[in-house]
């Protein structure tokens, strides 16, 4: 199986790599304490302290080998590279919802750095996919659960 491509920021990128150091160091200690402490208690068959470090060690071990892999196969998005002609993951869009005559500004992000509460979207989401390519003053529309929402494109920026 053909893994694809995860695009990132330098920050996203760095974000990233300080989990994946924070994970491997100090919650693998953390963790190893509370199996030691929970071997202590004695008999295992009935030892939940033991099952739940145990639970906790290996989420700590799945999420660890998922950003080895998104870091192996990250593709860093360098600030050179980003222009303003077209929307690209990288860049700053401020758009009009022509429905609620509203003006919002996204930032166009890989999958893993999107934050909903800082209007970062994902290039794969729905909205993300139609301003990909778009130029300014055009006119985008997304199919969403309510129906077509239309949205023109005011500005781009890095």
């Amino acid at each position: 199986m053909e893994e694809k491509e995860v695009l990132l920021t330098q920050e996203g990128y760095n974000n990233l790599e300080n989990e994946l150091n924070y994970l491997k160091t100090e919650k693998r200690a953390e963790i190893a304490d509370r199996i030691k402490v929970a071997l202590g208690f004695g008999d295992l068959s009935e030892n939940s302290e033991y099952d739940e470090a145990k639970t906790a060690q290996a989420e700590n071990e799945v999420r660890i080998a998922e950003l080895e892999n998104k870091l192996r196969h990250a593709k860093i998005i360098e600030q050179k590279d980003i222009d303003t002609e077209t929307v690209q993951v990288g860049n700053k869009v401020q758009v009009l919802d022509m429905e609620f005559d509203e003006k919002v500004e996204y930032q166009i992000v890989g999958s893993t750095e999107v934050n909903l509460a800082e209007n970062r979207i994902s290039n794969e989401s729905p909205l993300g996919e139609a301003l990909i390519g778009a130029k300014k003053n055009n006119i985008v529309e997304v199919n969403a659960p309510g129906g077509v929402m239309k949205y023109k494109i005011l500005s781009i920026k890095k």
